[in-house]
């Protein structure tokens, strides 16, 4: 062998041991569902008092997924039964999925949090006018300007949750963005214009090659896919009346993800890890940024700035609500559409999520007596995530 040919030989031996450091971990498998947990006989007895026809869980403890499960039905009409392979909206789980990405491109260096659209956009934002991003609406305001990946993150924007809620349908700033918060959908979707028109991405392809694969995630995309169509759940909505699947042909970063509960399963023990992120990554994510001072989560746009949560430090992290509570830092994220109703509560210090997942909106109904049977007293703020919900007993 000559000289040259074994410094190539030792040369593409260094490249396959990097790409082999490189390499992701697979994820651990996850149980299986027991059907004889001690959460059954509560959990069927609370969708039986509020008629929720199917209800998917997952029980995190340190970390690890140690218990799924499955009641009722993925379609009352026909029968069939949910399952854990059953695809349900995920809502805006979403935009959590969507702030890991971003926090991935930070690690990278390709995305500074904290750069204005100016930084991001090749031309100013009004000038996009295409029909389905059209930002004209904010030519006479310059305050767009201010909208960094954080801010957009955290529901600082100043923008309703969608403009179609605006009396004339157009994009308006109500507040000084950075300001105070406000849940925005709108802005998330923002965000995936600067992603996708800045640095070149497309939102459903980056999540699933960066995101979901290597989770192993392996049925979950922001885009309808043809083999959901035997195991999309119908939605029943709050009077029980059956909702077809929202069959997403575009990504939105604001809520088109479909899912299985063993796919969010994989995702949220993966957050509580941190896998696939740097230290400085994992701690934004949870860390608390703005301030929440409204009594409720919706009407996003509400004037009553009371801050009855102060107490508990309720604020906004990256994609996460996050407050302090008898035991710690929780943090947590809701789904919600006509016909779902998602929840994640994680307990930081001790690695433990309870994550439920439902194709019928009243099951969060029953939440927060699930979260209690699983995580106990957390102190978490039930009338702020569902204003509509009764103050505890």
């Amino acid at each position: 062998m000559t000289r040259i040919n074994r410094l190539q030989h030792a040369a593409l031996a260094m490249v396959v041991m990097l790409l082999g450091a490189c390499a992701s971990t697979p994820p651990p498998p996850l149980p299986q569902s027991s059907p004889q947990s001690a959460l059954d006989g509560p959990v069927r007895a609370l969708m039986d008092r509020e008629q929720v026809q199917g209800l998917a869980m997952a029980v995190i403890r340190n970390g690890q997924v140690r218990q799924l499960a499955v009641y009722g039905y993925q379609d009352v009409a026909s029968g069939i039964p949910l399952r854990e392979s059953s695809v349900l909206a995920a809502a805006s789980w979403t935009k959590t999925a969507v702030a890991y990405r971003v926090l991935q491109l930070a690690d990278q260096r390709r995305l500074d949090l904290d750069a204005g659209p100016t930084s991001i956009l090749r031309n100013p934002l009004p000038q996009y006018q295409r029909a389905d991003a059209d930002y004209s609406d904010l030519k006479a305001d310059a305050r767009w300007r201010a909208w960094s990946p954080r801010i957009l993150l955290t529901h600082g924007s100043g923008l309703a949750n969608f403009r179609h809620f605006e009396p004339d349908g157009r994009l308006r700033i109500h507040f000084d963005p950075g300001t105070r918060y406000a849940y925005s959908g709108e802005g998330y979707q923002i965000l995936q214009f600067m992603l996708e028109q800045g640095l070149g991405l497309r939102l459903a392809r980056t999540m699933e090659r960066e995101v979901f694969t290597p989770l192993g995630m392996l049925d979950t995309s922001l885009v309808w896919q043809p083999r959901y169509a035997l195991r999309a759940a119908t939605g029943y909505d709050a009077q029980g009346q059956a909702q077809p699947f929202d069959q997403r042909p575009r990504a939105d970063a604001a809520g088109s993800m479909a899912s299985t509960i063993a796919d969010q399963a994989r995702f949220w023990a993966a957050l509580v890890r941190g896998d696939g992120l740097s230290q400085w990554a994992r701690s934004e994510l949870v860390r608390p940024q703005r301030v929440i001072a409204t009594p409720h989560q919706f009407p996003t746009l509400t004037e009553d700035l009371s801050a009855p949560y102060a107490a508990i430090g309720l604020a906004a992290g990256l994609g996460v609500i996050t407050y302090q509570g008898p035991a710690g830092q929780v943090w947590f994220k809701g789904g919600h559409d006509v016909g779902t109703g998602n929840l994640a509560v994680c307990v930081e210090a001790t690695g433990d999520c309870v994550v439920m997942m439902s194709n019928d909106v009243r099951a969060e109904r029953i939440y927060r007596d699930i979260t209690r049977q699983v995580l106990g007293d957390i102190g978490f703020p039930w009338r702020w995530e569902y204003g509509w919900l009764s103050p505890d007993p």
